[in-house]
């Protein structure tokens, strides 16, 4: 059976719950969606859960009544063009980031779909809070909310409520891990319709070392405390996380650089956290060495529970998977350039320190696509855009008519 979490209701099976779903009333940037979508972010961004869930507070941000008109006006047609809502979209959030979900559903209801969100029995307390709010906004909000959204659990062994919704959905959109996703692949889309993967993905960050040492105090810890926010805030599980850290510049100017960068992330986890339990320790004891035995580590260094500096090995291979929250694997290279080479088509997000945005732009242009989809300002890893993965999403949501 299907728990309805949005709207709160009783259990019912997938026939019932399709039937339920209210046809095509809403437009693509609907005023009833867009009121909906900015009272519930005001909500987000009250002190009371802002202070103990900062990503809620910027997913409360990201909801305002301004910042979505803007995304909706990137999408305007021509006086030939007409945009409509693509129809029901089936969404599989992932287990791993609370907020993700509201995002790409938020952009599917601003766009005028009807939708379906299927949440993961793994989410956290700020999954909880985000439903709560959900509700809450709902009770003074346009009764077409009520008929046209869902968010809804579901045991993952009941594949036939996968079967139902894929096969009555227009638009796929999954988030997880690869094995996940070739698992709800399996269940058949109608002709018609189409997926929208989000798999595995791997995240860098690059940091220029003469420019860490010119600067000045306060903006090294500026910058050491952007990192943690990238890195710490979903345990480094995010697919926008950082991960290796390139360190751009000669032997000397990196040693000295690291150093002061590790000496001050120390300090900020002190004031910050979050505090490693036993557990997570020996998890990224056991991860961390492995990558010793497997000779991809040269040498490993703890800083207390809270971090792992590993340094990679000659010829390099960068670890793509996830060795547990606060391991930072290190290579050196003398110019962005040098970079290049060593990305993959799943790498996704690259954020950097010390750097211009011309020096990034041309960086983009010598990885010419083989890997990397963001490049983004060091404390901006995790902040969510409408264009993920490579993907613009209004335009995914949505379907053109064209007039001759």
């Amino acid at each position: 059976m299907i728990r309805q979490l949005f709207p709160p209701a009783a259990p019912l099976d997938a026939s019932a719950l399709l039937d339920s779903i209210g046809g095509p009333d809403l437009q693509v940037g609907d005023e009833r969606m867009l009121s909906f979508l900015d009272t519930a972010g005001q909500r987000l961004r009250a002190p009371a859960i802002a202070r103990r869930h900062p990503e809620l507070g910027a997913l409360g941000a990201y909801l305002r009544r301004g910042h979505l008109t803007a995304e909706l006006a990137r999408i305007n047609t021509t006086d030939r063009q007409l945009r409509f809502p693509r129809g029901l979209i089936f969404h599989v959030a992932p287990g791993n980031a609370d907020t993700v979900f509201v995002y790409s559903w938020a952009l599917a209801a601003l766009t005028g779909n009807c939708n379906v969100v299927r949440l993961s029995a793994r989410g956290g307390e700020a999954a909880r809070v985000i439903l709560d709010v959900l509700v809450q906004t709902l009770e003074a909000s346009s009764p077409v909310i009520a008929r046209t959204q869902r968010i809804i659990s579901y045991d993952h062994s009941e594949e036939n409520i996968t079967n139902a919704l894929s096969a009555a959905c227009n638009l796929r959109v999954m988030w997880g891990g690869d094995r996940a996703i070739q698992e709800i692949r399996r269940s058949p889309l109608q002709p018609a319709a189409r997926d929208l993967p989000f798999p595995n993905r791997s995240s860098f960050a690059a940091i220029s070392a003469d420019s860490f040492l010119a600067t000045d105090a306060t903006s090294r810890l500026r910058a050491v405390e952007s990192f943690h926010s990238d890195a710490y805030l979903f345990d480094q599980a995010a697919c926008s996380s950082p991960g290796t850290i390139f360190w751009v510049g000669s032997v000397s100017s990196v040693s000295v650089a690291q150093q002061a960068f590790f000496d001050l992330l120390r300090q900020v986890v002190e004031i910050r956290g979050p505090r490693v339990d036993a557990a997570m320790a020996i998890e990224k004891h056991v991860a961390v060495y492995g990558l010793a035995a497997e000779g991809i580590a040269r040498e490993v260094r703890f800083i207390e529970n809270e971090i792992a500096v590993v340094q990679l090995a000659e010829p390099v291979h960068l670890p793509r998977r996830w060795l547990g929250a606060g391991t930072f694997p290190q290579y050196r290279v003398a110019s962005l350039n040098d970079i290049a080479p060593l990305l993959q088509r799943q790498d996704q997000t690259l954020s950097y320190f010390g750097f211009t945005p011309a020096e990034m732009m041309l960086f983009g242009r010598e990885v010419a696509g083989r890997g990397i989809d963001r490049i983004v300002p060091m404390g901006r890893a995790l902040e969510f855009s409408s264009i993920w993965d490579g993907h613009d999403l209004l335009r995914e949501f949505t379907r053109l008519v064209t007039v001759d």
